[in-house]
């Protein structure tokens, strides 16, 4: 299949029309727009990985499992710092999507200078063309009005050349002589500026197709660039998807090295205290000092005392319970 260019498909058959060139410079703009509509979205989605990034660090520094030990805590530590990564890999993402809205936008500029410069001088030739041209038709005109006076007065002389007045015949030859030169003269003019508006025409015709070249090529850069922009644009999403599973997966891995059994024992190891209950709190009588048995109930009315016998005497030498001191000097008084 043939491919089909700019300089072949916009052109007009009026030589004043610039329809064709008009065409082409509004895809350009329309393409400038797109570009610059790219350029903001890339911004834009940059704006929100940055806030995003930040809020997610933000999140990562708040307390979670802080009163945690052993494995379990270190796979909340492990979460806590993957987390804060994760928005460390989403700041990157932020300014290298920058990055790439910035040559989007100096590619952008660049075609802008290029164009500009061709187009001011596509403009200066429209302008000279059509200033030219009706020049030319101007021209025209009056060649063909001083054509038909002349042959208006050749026609005047015909009709009398047989008067007697020969004063009248030299006065309409001398008008026919005249309108002759006129129309010799505008006839001279109108091929000059046939001749001037072929140059100016030769001129344009090589620029406009130099300027649809230059068009194309600029056309055919920029949806490129846009191609591999947004194609870059979409990579740097993956790879982040990517990079941010990688980080989840050293969560992952430590949450695998966390033994629910081991922080068990290793709690009981570090805050154990002692390794047997306390005993049952048993039924005390106040009145006979005997302890109530283990597990029996105790009774409603405490039991009675048994009288009390006699006093003993102290002047029996055989009670084991009181004796008595033989020496006078003894006393309980020590001084």
């Amino acid at each position: 299949m043939k491919n089909l260019h700019f300089k072949d498909f916009f052109w007009n058959a009026d030589l004043t029309s610039t329809g064709g060139y008009d065409a082409i410079v509004q895809y350009l703009n329309d393409g400038k727009r797109t570009c610059k509509e790219v350029e903001d979205f890339m911004k834009a989605r940059a704006s929100i990985e940055e806030k995003y990034a930040k809020d997610l660090l933000g999140l990562s520094k708040k307390v979670c499992g802080h009163n945690e030990m052993n494995t379990l805590k270190r796979s909340l530590d492990m979460f806590k710092l993957q987390t804060e990564h994760v928005s460390l890999s989403h700041l990157q993402l932020a300014h290298s999507l920058r990055e790439e809205a910035k040559k989007l936008e100096e590619f952008r500029e660049k075609q802008k200078e290029a164009r500009k410069k061709v187009e001011q001088h596509m403009d200066v030739l429209h302008k000279q063309k059509a200033s030219q041209y009706k020049k030319t038709m101007d021209s025209k005109k009056t060649y063909e009005q001083k054509c038909r006076d002349k042959e208006e007065a050749d026609q005047n002389v015909n009709r009398n050349t047989n008067t007697n007045n020969t004063k009248h015949i030299e006065k309409l030859y001398a008008k026919a002589q005249q309108a002759k030169q006129n129309a010799e003269e505008a006839d001279r003019l109108y091929q000059q500026n046939i001749t001037t508006v072929g140059k100016v025409r030769d001129e344009w015709l090589k620029d406009h197709i130099k300027a649809c070249e230059m068009f194309e090529k600029q056309s055919m850069e920029r949806i490129n660039f846009l191609r591999n922009t947004v194609w870059t644009h979409l990579n740097l999403l993956s790879q982040q998807c990517v990079t941010s599973d990688e980080l989840y997966e050293e969560v992952r891995k430590s949450f695998e090295q966390c033994d629910v059994q081991e922080d068990i024992e290793h709690f009981v190891n570090l805050r154990r205290t002692e390794d047997k209950p306390p005993a049952p709190v048993v039924y005390e009588n106040f009145y006979s000092g005997q302890r109530a048995q283990p597990g029996a109930p105790p009774s409603r009315l405490p039991p009675l005392n048994p009288r009390r016998g006699p006093l003993p005497d102290p002047t029996d030498n055989n009670d084991v319970i009181y004796s008595t001191v033989q020496d006078a000097g003894y006393s309980v008084i020590q001084y």
